[in-house]
């Protein structure tokens, strides 16, 4: 008879105990993801601070556990998997508690954090098997960059070095770009390549992408580990980027091309990244998530011109390409988790005044348009949202010319300065040129406001309704 070890049985009971949990959907995995500057560190961090201290000032009167009395508490536990980088919570917290304090460092790379939330239920089986119940939250942070990396599973390498080509070639890219250009097309493409040149050339493309992103404002970055490599800096699979002469090459050369080869050292590098890093993500992650929310900072566009805002829409359109939802009914919950409820939110809603919320979520619906409609068709629930994780601003009444007009006052971000503003009308729809020519809106940031201790709530706008969404029906 075969003996078991303690460390086997061990793992056996966890496993048998996220089963049952998933049989009575008691275990949850909720993603959480956006592009860079979108206020993914702050909203699991605000999270995470309204459930461990609710209670204790905590404003969640729209997340109904806690407005009907159910919601007993939560503490952070094990996560499970040992692998994944923890989300430093702790960390994050200091930043907010600091003096001077300051906005908390972004994740560069995929992290999870794990709670059991302790409840009391009103419906389902669990109402009549137990006066409480625990519903496991699993929390995994992970970039949107990258998921503007999953398209590129469906393109070859040609196929994929003629689009970036394309974007390379259209403006406000072009200028930065003409000279990477320029100087790959001086390269023998069926010449011997040195893997020292290719690095170097790898980091002229991945300045290129942080410059896009940084000084452009753009959102279209590919391949996305580039700019948030995490554990991969520095490694070969992370030096290739698009040829720009394709057009120019013989197709039976290009295929014949040798190993060694310029053009087949960036294929190979290529299909790696694809198959080692792209689908690594995909098979291992993306797929499992039950719950996702997509943070979106609509303004920051807004503020840098119609280039940067169209590729925003290009990003989300790119972004909602990748998903694999699904109803998720008892057995597929089981075997094939796939994600049933999609919040889309939009970011710093406390960047402008509050009558300029419904504004904001309208201009939000119309970037997920045609995404929605397919969600809808499948029956998939999604909701749009302008939410504050952390608020730092406030609301107040001014005159001008005569007339009482709504501003915010905050510490400006960038000198700590007390300003009271109204940074102007947030469009509802899609933007046309007449918008960009007028310039509208002046999009300021703020400084976070010092939170006296790690316990006590971080202040916010409508992260209850975005728990709501997420997670009510599980504590119901």
């Amino acid at each position: 008879m075969a003996i078991i070890s303690k460390t086997k049985l061990k793992k056996l009971k966890h496993s048998a105990s996220d089963l049952l949990q998933k049989s009575l959907d008691q275990h949850v995995t909720l993603a959480v993801t956006g592009l860079s500057r979108s206020g993914k560190t702050a909203f699991i961090t605000s999270l995470v601070n309204q459930l461990l201290n609710e209670g204790n000032g905590s404003e969640l009167s729209f997340f109904n556990p806690v407005h009907q009395g159910r919601y007993i508490a939560a503490k952070r536990v094990n996560q499970k998997h040992f692998h994944i980088p923890r989300f430093d919570y702790e960390t994050a917290m200091q930043a907010f508690t600091q003096d001077p304090v300051q906005w908390p460092q972004p994740t560069k790379g995929i992290s999870e954090l794990r709670l059991a939330i302790k409840y009391r239920p009103a419906s389902g089986l669990l109402k009549y098997t137990s006066d409480t119940a625990t519903l496991t939250l699993d929390i995994t942070d992970y970039p949107g960059e990258w998921l503007l990396d999953l398209p590129m599973l469906k393109l070859t390498y040609e196929e994929w070095s003629e689009r970036m080509l394309e974007l390379m070639k259209s403006e406000p890219r072009a200028e930065v770009s003409q000279a990477f250009i320029d100087e790959i097309k001086e390269i023998d493409p069926l010449a011997p390549c040195s893997e020292e040149v290719l690095a170097q050339l790898a980091e002229k493309y991945t300045a290129l992408l942080h410059q896009y992103r940084d000084e452009l404002g753009l959102s279209i970055i590919q391949p996305g580990r580039f700019i948030l490599p995490g554990e991969l800096e520095n490694a070969p699979i992370l030096q290739f980027f698009p040829y720009t002469s394709m057009d120019e090459l013989d197709y039976d050369s290009y295929i014949e091309a040798s190993g060694d080869s310029f053009i087949g050292m960036l294929r190979a590098r290529y299909l790696e990244y694809r198959e080692r890093v792209v689908k690594k993500f995909y098979k291992e992650h993306f797929v499992h998530f039950d719950r996702q929310i997509i943070l979106a900072d609509c303004l920051t566009p807004l503020n840098q011109g119609e280039a940067a805002f169209h590729e925003l829409s290009q990003a989300i359109s790119l972004i909602m390409e990748s998903f694999d939802y699904g109803k998720s009914g008892f057995l597929r919950r089981l075997f094939s988790p796939k994600i049933d409820r999609l919040l889309f939110a939009a970011t710093k809603a406390d960047h402008v005044t509050v009558d300029q919320h419904g504004a904001l979520v309208s201009l939000l619906n119309q970037l997920v348009h045609s995404s929605k409609h397919e969600l809808d068709f499948e029956q998939i629930q999604m909701k749009t949202l302008a939410l504050s994780s952390v608020k730092t601003t406030k609301n107040g009444k001014s005159m001008h010319q005569g007339k009482t007009v709504p501003v915010i006052q905050g510490h400006r971000l960038d000198d700590g300065q007390l300003i009271t503003v109204f940074p102007g009308s947030v469009p509802s729809k899609l933007p046309e040129q007449q918008y960009w020519q007028n310039k509208a809106f002046n999009f300021i940031s703020f400084a976070p406001i010092k939170s006296p201790s790690a316990h006590t709530p971080l202040p916010h706008m409508r992260l209850d309704q975005a728990l709501q969404f997420l997670l009510g029906d599980k504590l119901a």
